[in-house]
């Protein structure tokens, strides 16, 4: 299912996204010579932002959700084994590719990037990346393939506005205490005509579990991976440091149509919203859900009333969103 909007049907609704003013369009100003002298050029003249061991850094937030996000991605065979094992596959890579299109030639801001999965996972040769995550040993692991490295807050990101032609925004959101202000401020630095692309969060819809489903996710850990789902085990610290991370994908939690559509139409975008089961490539965007997924989710969501079969069962959903030129 495929959601195109326009600014006619909610224009009522607003969010907060205006930001500073010092934070203009800056995409005409960029002059490309090499990572170091391009980011700087982005640089938003509110913020304080060094240059240190190799990586450009400004202050970070000591909350509990992102130390608990640097804890497991500073950890360094932690999240090597992210690397390996996640948003690697054939049709992450192919959906992907149908949604944002070839990054050659192209200013790309990853918001959340980690080690770099998905540039690893796409490829191309963008005329400047620019990675920003809260984890020093994730974006050293992200330099290594091509990452310009940004030491900085999701939530009150250091670049002027309108400097990137594509922002990318995978498997972030849920890691962030603001869902909706991480989504606008990565909105904030696409340029008009540039594109949003947004996946990989949980659908909150599909994870509403209640009654029996909401207990037996309460005991997977201790019990069913253990015991019976034992592929699925793995060592508790590395679990419940990776669970800490995760702070909107639980039960009552998780990313909405309406969370997309009112922060995004307001700020002049277009955007379009596809439900998808994660295992299936470009056909997601024909309105393909995919496959139905492992089946200790259906038995949650039946549990709770949910139509697996439904599209607010899918797992995740995709956010395409494509600004206004001027």
């Amino acid at each position: 299912m495929s959601i195109v909007t326009s600014e006619d049907n909610i224009a009522e609704q607003n969010i907060t996204s205006q930001k500073n003013d010092s934070k203009t369009d800056c995409f005409a100003q960029i002059e490309i010579e090499n990572s170091e002298t391009s980011i700087k050029a982005l640089i938003a003249s509110n913020y304080s932002v060094t240059f240190e061991q190799g990586m450009f850094v400004t202050q970070i937030p000591e909350t509990a959700e992102i130390q608990a996000n640097q804890r497991y991605f500073n950890h360094p065979e932690w999240a090597k084994t992210y690397f390996d094992a996640c948003h690697r596959d054939p049709l992450f890579k192919e959906r992907w590719q149908a949604a944002a299109g070839s990054w050659n030639n192209k200013v790309i801001v990853d918001v959340g990037c980690g080690p770099g999965n998905l540039y690893a996972t796409l490829g191309g040769k963008p005329k400047l990346l620019i990675g920003v995550d809260v984890a020093k040993g994730a974006l050293k692991m992200a330099q290594e393939i091509g990452y310009t490295p940004l030491l900085a807050d999701a939530h009150q990101i250091p670049l002027k506005s309108g400097c990137a032609d594509l922002v990318v925004v995978n498997a972030t959101l849920h890691h962030c205490d603001n869902m909706a202000t991480v989504l606008a401020e990565a909105a904030r630095l696409v340029r008009p005509g540039g594109q949003l692309v947004v996946d990989h969060d949980p659908q909150l819809s599909a994870w509403d579990y209640k009654g029996l489903a909401l207990l037996l996710y309460k005991i997977r850990l201790s019990i069913l991976y253990r015991f019976f789902l034992r592929r699925l085990h793995i060592p508790l610290e590395e679990r419940l440091t990776a669970l800490a991370t995760e702070i909107h994908h639980h039960p009552g939690h998780g990313v909405t149509t309406e969370l997309f559509l009112k922060t995004l139409l307001p700020m002049g975008f277009k955007a379009n919203i596809y439900p998808h089961n994660n295992a299936i490539g470009a056909k997601a965007l024909e309105g393909n859900y995919g496959p139905q997924p492992h089946w200790r989710y259906r038995v949650g969501q039946i549990l709770s009333g949910i139509n697996p079969f439904a599209p607010t069962a899918a797992l995740s959903l995709m956010c395409i969103a494509t600004k206004h030129g001027d």
